[in-house]
């Protein structure tokens, strides 16, 4: 596998959210982000897709599924490196295989294919068509939403991922989650952490302001969890 899309050995936990467009997940990523006191890896793909409709009037096509996976991982390694004990993944390269295999007939990229076969998660937390759709330059064929959510669950089925479903509201999503995430925190020993002072933790934040290709990401300070 190339290494520009292959995962930087850490130890942590990694959580991925995955699901069709306009299903909540990055919402929960920023929420359990939040509750976890560390970063998460946004969706490279939507900057970069945002920037071609906005230069060239364009949406996605198979050649900029690449670059994408690659972007995506570049994100995710550096990220990682400032996670404490848990990354949260607004997405990943299988969810990218699976847009790939939807939209442009069944083609997927061998480079994309093995390193979304090779790159492992902890968690995948499947997330639910019951939310609002949200439209805006980027996201399309909100009619085909359940055939989305139907090849998401079976892309996580055939590749024997961890997963489990979230349905309902923002607090309910979020209470589902971290039941399950705590576990396998728990389960883990001398995971890496950024730092146990509420001091660095503070510090800890800024990082998420910008990422390493410059673009600003919200994220709003809490309280240290007891």
């Amino acid at each position: 596998m190339e290494k520009e899309l292959k995962q930087d050995p850490i130890n942590i936990v990694k959580v991925v959210l995955f699901g069709p467009e306009s299903s909540g997940k990055t919402t929960l990523s920023r929420h359990l982000a939040r509750y976890y006191h560390t970063v998460w890896a946004p969706e490279f793909a939507r900057e970069y897709l945002q920037e071609k409709w906005n230069n060239e009037r364009k949406t996605c096509e198979k050649e900029d599924l690449l670059p994408i996976a690659i972007g995506q991982m570049k994100l995710e390694n550096s990220l990682a490196k400032k996670a404490d004990k848990i990354l949260i993944c607004d997405t990943d390269l299988l969810e990218t295989k699976v847009y790939s295999e939807e939209f442009y007939g069944g083609f997927v990229d061998e480079r994309l294919n093995e390193a979304a076969s090779e790159n492992q998660y902890d968690l995948y937390l499947l997330t639910y068509i019951d939310t609002p759709w949200e439209e805006d330059d980027l996201r399309d064929r909100p009619e085909l939403r359940l055939e989305m959510f139907n090849a998401f669950e079976k892309s996580l089925i055939d590749n024997n991922r961890p997963y489990i479903l979230l349905k309902g509201d923002k607090e309910t999503r979020l209470r589902n989650a971290t039941e399950v995430i705590d576990k396998i925190i728990a389960s883990k020993n001398d995971l890496h952490s950024f730092s146990d002072s509420l001091q660095d933790v503070d510090l800890h934040f800024m990082h998420q302001n910008t990422n390493d290709f410059g673009s600003p990401f919200e994220y709003k300070k809490t309280e240290k969890r007891s």
